[in-house]
């Protein structure tokens, strides 16, 4: 699980707004332009050619 302290200074690289816990911690999405980051072995990795979009 992703620190507290860490989810709190995390922003979406693209659009720089704040990220939440998605899929009991398994990624990060962005509510602003709703990219999916995954989240690999507790490291978030916040690439943008591996972030995915969220329909919803």
């Amino acid at each position: 699980m992703i620190d507290k302290d860490l989810l709190d200074i995390l922003v979406c690289p693209v659009c720089k707004k704040p990220l939440v816990l998605k899929d009991e911690g398994q990624s990060l999405k962005c509510g602003e332009c709703r990219r999916v980051y995954p989240i690999r072995d507790n490291i978030p990795i916040m690439l943008v050619d591996e972030a995915s979009i969220d329909p919803s």
